[in-house]
């Protein structure tokens, strides 16, 4: 991670495009934003562009603008991504995902510095720093013809590898301890960790990386009265690692954090026939802790069924 820091050090203050490579989670738009926020750009916009989730007929559009009545249900003109990033920084994060069409018309932008709007034939001159982000092996995508070799090369000017979480040792508990800080900062609380959790922490896997991390540290504040246990946090099922299925429970947003741990816990006594020892350790709480949210839940009538 110095390494990496160093990296970001060099090409901050430099007009170089960055292509940065990593797993989903490893924080590569993290590191494009303090790329940003260190260059003489930092006055301007960090604008993150996720190229996946804009469907392919209305990308064009979004990316470059359009004038009005350019097409129909146009009835106005629209700046695009790259005029609204004009002084900063544009990141096309998933940069694979776009069409072969549109990297075409991406390369052409990037070589000439000037677009033009959909509609229009006046050019428009940019001034627009590029870092493009992807989880998946570029060379390898320009192989399966997913990324083209000429904006490969393009955008890989200077490369930045992430490292997963499960090779980054101590910082695994390091961040785990920063997260515990936060929740506790925002809630106004004094949450420990148990024995041995943070042990276990790092003995786990993480495939999501450091956003599955964040994750599950929230999810065990949740759950956990004063301290974290060990037995907050499991790697996944074997059934779900090998693509089997298992019952889902879902939090309407905007409901309280009672009632998303209300549904948790009574979803998880009910797949459980009601055998609170093992509730309690998968849910990562203690015994009593459990039987007192019951309790709770029985002074309210729903929890007829978790067992006795």
């Amino acid at each position: 991670m110095l390494a990496l820091y160093e990296l970001i050090e060099r090409v901050a203050p430099t007009a170089a495009p960055v292509l940065i490579t990593g797993e989903s989670g490893t924080g590569k738009e993290l590191v494009a934003e303090r790329i940003h926020g260190m260059s003489s750009r930092s006055h301007g916009v960090f604008l993150p562009v996720n190229c996946g989730a804009v469907s392919s007929s209305l990308f064009e559009s979004e990316l470059f603008g359009h004038e009005r009545g350019s097409f129909t249900g146009a009835n106005h003109r629209r700046i695009g991504y790259f005029e609204r990033a004009s002084g900063g920084t544009l990141m096309l994060d998933e940069v694979t995902e776009m069409s072969l069409e549109m990297q075409a018309k991406l390369l052409r932008i990037l070589e000439t510095g000037v677009l033009l709007r959909v509609g229009s034939s006046e050019p428009v001159q940019l001034d627009v720093r590029i870092v493009a982000t992807t989880n998946r092996d570029p060379r390898q995508a320009v192989k399966e013809g997913r990324l083209r070799e000429d904006l490969f090369y393009r955008l890989n000017v200077f490369p930045i590898d992430m490292p997963p979480l499960r090779s980054r040792g101590d910082d695994i508990s390091l961040l785990a301890q920063h997260f515990l800080a936060e929740f506790n900062r925002q809630a106004g609380s004094t949450k420990h960790w148990g024995s041995g959790a943070l042990e276990r922490l790092n003995q786990m896997t993480w495939p999501g990386n450091v956003r599955e991390l964040r994750s599950a540290v929230q999810r065990a504040f949740i759950l956990g009265d004063v301290e974290l246990p060990a037995e907050a946090f499991c790697e996944p099922s074997a059934a779900a690692r090998n693509g089997g299925s298992a019952p889902v429970t879902r939090a309407m947003v905007g409901s309280s954090i009672a009632m998303a741990e209300q549904e948790l816990i009574l979803a998880t006594l009910e797949q459980l026939g009601g055998r609170k020892p093992e509730a309690a350790k998968l849910l990562g709480i203690s015994l009593k802790t459990l039987y007192s949210r019951i309790n709770v839940y029985r002074a309210r009538g729903l929890a007829h069924g978790s067992g006795e």
